[in-house]
């Protein structure tokens, strides 16, 4: 009855037009309220702002968003999509297709979902607007290309899965490979699909040739690839070869994104000051998402419905494909209502403990759990990435989730594929064991 009662408040919250971090916290402040006492409550809201804010992972964060918003205001975000869309402008939908590719590129500098949804919503939805894109699609197009960063390597997410589980790290990064680019080539696949059956989702490649010889569209400028991958080679350099900390690859990301822009002649004053005044904003509000994640998942585990759920389970005798797909099923519910890296923590020690004792490969299920946890990014009420995608470009999050709507099929699909065939995501960490 209680989680009835929390889930209830925390919609009828966001209905009413309350950002969703204050809707989460409120809620979820409120049902703890209704359950424990007060001096427990204020124990834990002070634990979640101190313990949360100091987070070894959540200190990524401002590092990352950093150096996405120094790569927009250098100018080397945009030229990253204007070099894409050279590649894939012919096509129709093509624009779209530039921002997963531009997606793929900026998970491997940055690692941050976040980051990337507010790197590539900042380069490229003006550009999509004036060319006519349909705005829901564009914010679906968008946040969705950000959830790359959680499966294409470095993946905070990973790290985070595997301090929790004892798994290797490195084997979970080379086992997110092929599964990342599959994702990408399926977002692909899917915008492909979707502007034909939906042709006023995109423009005609023939408006946007217009436009680009009339002059009429920032992409009728070269785009310099090298900036952004030599800033590439940079983070993952020193993340790979154990230089550096995630943390600490965030601070040498962005002072590589500042160095080098200063090197190109393209960074200002007035630039750097934008881009740290849009760093506070952007992590300002992701950490209030993630504080309200936290509280409301506080009441979670005091409703002790995630673990009886995942015990239940394991109890009545089912076969292990049957229990892995019902652990599956309730991760993708959680998605809706909790923060990613809140779901890790408080539910991965049971479902590994589980799902490895029926005889699943830890690594594998890393994978699954942290795929999820992706599309989660995109599902309502939370959907994370549409919230940022959203606050950057001020289109409604009703209209962003609309667009993801596509995307979230597909990611079912590739989602089926990875639990059928587990030699995908296992084939390279065992090639190179």
């Amino acid at each position: 009855m209680d989680i009835l009662i929390g889930v209830g408040l925390l919609l009828a919250l966001i209905v009413s037009g309350i950002p969703v971090g204050f809707a989460l916290g409120i809620s979820g402040v409120i049902s703890l309220f209704m359950m424990v006492p007060t001096p427990v409550v204020m124990g834990l809201m002070a634990e979640v702002v101190h313990h949360t804010a100091s987070n070894y992972v959540l200190l990524t964060i401002p590092m990352f968003v950093l150096m996405a918003e120094l790569l927009t205001a250098s100018g080397m975000a945009k030229d990253l999509m204007i070099a894409c869309n050279r590649l894939l402008g012919k096509i129709k939908g093509g624009l779209a297709m530039a921002c997963v590719l531009a997606g793929s590129v900026l998970a491997a500098a940055s690692g941050s979902s976040t980051a990337s949804v507010a790197s590539i919503a900042s380069a490229a939805f003006p550009t999509m607007k004036s060319l006519g894109y349909d705005e829901g699609f564009s914010i679906g197009t968008m946040a969705i290309a950000g959830t790359l960063a959680i499966m294409i390597p470095p993946s905070i997410a990973f790290v985070v899965y595997g301090i929790i589980t004892e798994e290797s790290i490195g084997r979970l990064f080379i086992a997110g490979m092929i599964p990342g680019l599959m994702t990408a080539l399926g977002y692909v696949l899917t915008i492909s699909v979707a502007v034909r059956v939906w042709p006023h989702l995109a423009p005609d490649p023939k408006k946007i040739a217009e436009q680009m010889k009339q002059g009429g569209t920032a992409l009728q400028q070269y785009g310099k690839v090298w900036p952004v991958v030599l800033l590439v080679i940079i983070v993952m350099g020193a993340l790979y070869s154990g230089l550096a900390t995630p943390t600490e690859v965030g601070a040498i990301g962005a002072f590589g994104a500042l160095l080098i822009s200063m090197m190109l002649g393209r960074m200002s004053r007035k630039a750097v000051i934008r881009a740290t005044g849009n760093t506070l904003r952007t992590t300002s509000m992701i950490v209030t998402i993630i504080f309200g994640a936290m509280l409301f998942g506080y009441f979670m585990a005091y409703t002790q419905v995630t673990d009886a759920m995942i015990q239940w389970i394991a109890d009545v005798g089912l076969s292990p494909y049957v229990v892995l797909l019902l652990i599956v099923f309730v991760y993708l519910m959680l998605g809706m209502f909790m923060d990613q890296f809140a779901i890790i923590v408080l539910t991965v020690p049971v479902s590994h403990a589980v799902l490895t004792g029926l005889g699943f490969d830890g690594v594998w299920l890393g994978i699954i759990i942290v795929k999820t946890a992706e599309i989660g990014l995109v599902t309502p009420p939370l959907g994370l990435n549409v919230f940022v995608a959203s606050g950057v470009t001020g289109v409604s999050p009703q209209n962003g989730f609309k667009g993801a709507a596509p995307f979230i099929v597909m990611d079912l699909v590739i989602l089926g594929l990875l639990l059928a065939f587990p030699a995908i995501s296992l084939f390279l960490p065992e090639l190179l064991r």
